[in-house]
């Protein structure tokens, strides 16, 4: 496969980074496609990159110690993978997983180059930060609505979000797959899934959710 060049995403994604750190990625990034299902991180994985979406969509989870999964957050194009910089920057193994729900490229920036980006490029910097800043936020939100919350109310959270995250009115997910992102049985989402359509808040047809506006 043939990309576009570097140099056309970089512009069209980070037009914040100055010409100087565009140059270095120019020189140093590397683009990788992932596709649907394929996973970007596993758990227990070396980094040796920073990982830069430009193209498609990947879903970030955690891995409990018995297999189960809850769903953190979707990356999207000009978005950064906060915990591949951190991983990568202290050198340690992952500790979450993320798999790409759409055909997806990513701009793959090696690790012996985050001291210096760091280092000499503000907008880099400042990226960064507001990048932790951000996935910090998000996460905030994901424990108030663990801890704080009864499972109808994050059911209803968790489909709005993905509604606007995925921008459509209908949800291609299973009542499984919403089960395991909220760490709770299937038979527990189908009856809350039942009481929101008597409710007049979704219509559930044979393959996807319908969102009413």
């Amino acid at each position: 496969m043939k990309y576009p060049m570097i140099a056309e995403f970089i512009d069209l994604y980070f037009p914040q980074f100055e010409p100087a750190l565009k140059e270095v990625l120019l020189q140093n990034a590397v683009m990788k496609t992932f596709d649907i299902g394929e996973m970007l991180m596993q758990t227990g994985q070396n980094m040796r990159s920073t990982v830069l979406i430009v193209e498609g969509m990947v879903k970030l989870y955690r891995e409990g110690d018995d297999g189960e999964e809850f769903f953190m957050y979707y990356l999207q194009p000009g978005n950064a993978c906060a915990l591949s910089m951190i991983c990568a920057t202290k050198q340690e193994t992952s500790q979450v997983m993320a798999k790409a729900i759409e055909p997806t490229t990513v701009m793959m920036i090696p690790i012996s180059l985050m001291d210096e980006l760091m280092r000499e490029y503000k907008s880099w910097y400042y990226f960064v930060i507001e990048t932790y800043r951000m996935r910090f936020e998000e996460l905030l939100i994901v424990i108030d609505n663990v801890a704080f919350k009864a499972m109808d109310d994050r059911l209803g959270f968790y489909l709005e979000k993905q509604y606007s995250d995925l921008k459509t009115t209908e949800l291609h997910i299973t009542h499984n797959e919403i089960a395991i992102d909220l760490n709770t049985s299937r038979e527990v989402i189908s009856r809350l899934l039942k009481k929101m359509e008597q409710a007049g808040q979704i219509i559930m047809h044979r393959n996807y959710i319908e969102f009413i506006k």
